[in-house]
């Protein structure tokens, strides 16, 4: 066996046997006395259990680094998916959408079973996980053939991998085993069961939710966010996938390969128009009426065309509406406040002219003509538009922007006369019942084609500025959401299939010396589990045009 040559990051190169494993040249915990959970190997998350074949840079990763904690919540899930299925044989279960740093989970459990056999049934899943912490099994790759898989499978009756396994043919298939149980091999866990003893199962209406420590805080559970009003509309798109039949992405292969997802795309984009006009509904029977709407949500998140097509509802409804952009009323780069890095942060609120936005909205309000503020992002100054805007009899103003539900944004309007709209793509499909698919994930490859499209901005520039992006909607936007008086799903369950062909060209341009590799090979490796479906199908009015081009709205 050959030898290769493998540096650790800040120590210094050794020679070692081809073949050796990764847990071999690193500490079992770090100086701060955390865990080592995987390893970046030459720019790839890798497990510890992972042979060395090449030359190799290492840098450990605990729960306390991004990419470590994402190992820790996914090795979590691996476990309570190992745990449900040997406790209840035969029981769905399936890992569904973030709560904070958590996951809200189900079972199907028996209608009539109380809720207080639920609440047993979940602290016996707790105690079983412990049990299987306190053993410290370990967790390791195997690769078998393509029949293997598919018997092995068959017999632990999961259905889920079989419907992802019948849309590939590769020869050989790795597997994740740890004792008995078997998953297909998605991303990266830990190696043993050991290390993952802090955890929580909360109950919460038809599941838990799965609570787990923040990087920053890596030795307590945080505290759960307010997340009530989000469920609500969370839960409806669970039953309503139960209602077509296609809730995993295996299930939404088989309606591509049968030529059957016309009816499928149809149906989603009907349950889209039906929820706008529901929304215009309410706002026209609110009391006092409302003379403000604002629409707010993360990046991506569809909040554009969503409002072009509230639009269109409250006109049926008999407003006269007008658009505005907070985009409009940036401060510029001279007055735009800097993050602790001396970066100009253009997620911070005051980078809007507050006191010029109030002004505008209340004389607009009180019927005065107004030369609105318009923004020049070439020459990053703001000015006054040539002509003046009034607000008709029975108007109202639809306003979108990440701060729109930030009391502060419009603090001189008074609560009565505005109208809140939260908007997030939360989808209910899943890859299969331990993989969900991430609301963040599927904002990233929205935004990646987009820039792409009308930008000419590579994958790349995209993935470096996300951690920016996400640290303002940490900070700006969720602590917010439950202030919402409407909340919008906008997830396509069918979108990524179309996205796939768009995206998977521009993440295959970030080679492996550049950092955001790391990204693009998950982002690659997650849309394979897709079968492609042509942009095509898309109506013309749809939020997906938003990132893919085509739409009959202009914008």
């Amino acid at each position: 066996m050959h030898a290769i040559n493998v540096t650790v990051k800040g120590e210094k190169t050794v020679v070692v046997a081809a073949g050796t494993r990764v847990s071999d040249l690193l500490p079992s915990v770090n100086g701060d006395g955390l865990p080592v959970l995987g390893a970046i190997v030459n720019n790839m998350v890798q497990p510890l259990f992972m042979p060395l074949t090449t030359e190799a840079m290492l840098e450990p990763l605990t729960i306390s680094d991004s990419l470590g904690w994402d190992i820790y919540r996914t090795s979590l899930c691996f476990l309570l998916a190992k745990t449900a299925h040997e406790l209840f044989p035969g029981m769905e279960f399936r890992v569904r959408n973030s709560v904070g740093a958590g996951l809200y989970c189900t079972l199907n459990w028996d209608e009539e079973l109380s809720p207080a056999a639920v609440a047993d049934s979940i602290q016996m899943i707790k105690q079983a996980m412990l049990a299987n912490v306190k053993q410290d099994l370990p967790i390791t790759a195997e690769t078998v053939s393509y029949e293997a898989a598919v018997k092995l499978f068959r017999q632990a009756g999961q259905t889920d991998k079989l419907n992802l396994l019948a849309h590939r043919n590769p020869p050989v298939v790795c597997l994740i085993r740890c004792g008995s149980f078997y998953e297909l091999n998605q991303e990266t866990l830990v190696a043993r069961t050991g290390v993952l003893d802090l955890f929580e199962l909360v109950p919460h209406a038809q599941g838990f939710i799965l609570n787990v420590p923040t990087s920053d805080k890596p030795r307590e559970l945080p505290a759960l966010p307010p997340f009530k009003h989000l469920f609500k509309v969370y839960h409806e798109h669970i039953e309503w996938g139960k209602i077509v039949g296609i809730t995993t992405v295996g299930q939404l292969n088989q309606a591509v390969l049968e030529k059957s997802a016309d009816d499928f795309i149809h149906t989603i984009e009907a349950l889209h128009d039906k929820k706008l006009a529901r929304i215009a509904d309410e706002i026209s029977e609110r009391q006092p009426s409302p003379h403000l709407v604002l629409v707010a949500g993360p990046s991506s998140a569809g909040k554009t065309t969503f409002s072009k097509r509230l639009i269109t509802h409250l006109r049926v409804n008999g407003y006269k509406p007008i658009l505005i952009s907070t985009d409009n009323y940036f401060v510029g780069d001279e007055l735009n406040p800097r993050d602790a890095a001396g970066n100009l942060d253009y997620e911070h609120i005051e980078s809007m002219d507050l006191t010029r936005l109030n002004s505008d909205l209340l004389r607009l309000m009180a019927g005065e003509p107004v030369r609105m503020r318009l923004f020049n992002f070439k020459t990053k100054t703001g000015f006054d538009a040539a002509e003046t805007t009034i607000l008709p009899p029975n108007g109202i103003i639809v306003m979108e922007g990440i701060h729109s539900l930030n009391p502060q944004l419009t603090a001189d309007v008074p609560r009565a006369q505005k109208y809140l709209i939260y908007i997030n793509a939360l989808t209910q499909l899943g890859v299969d019942s331990g993989n969900r698919i991430s609301t963040t994930d599927t904002r990233v490859i929205r935004r990646m084609v987009r820039d792409h499209q009308f930008r000419k901005r590579p994958a790349i520039d995209t993935l470096r500025m996300w951690p920016s992006i996400a640290r303002g909607e940490k900070r700006w936007i969720y602590p917010y959401q439950h202030l919402a008086d409407a909340v919008f799903n906008s997830a396509l369950d069918y979108e990524l299939a179309v996205l796939k062909p768009l995206a998977t060209p521009l993440l295959n341009q970030i080679k492996p010396w550049d950092r955001e590799y790391i990204e693009a090979r998950r982002l690659s490796g997650f849309l394979h589990n897709f079968s492609t479906l042509s942009p095509d199908v898309v109506p013309g009015d749809s939020i997906l045009r938003e990132y893919i081009g085509g739409s009959q709205l202009s914008y």
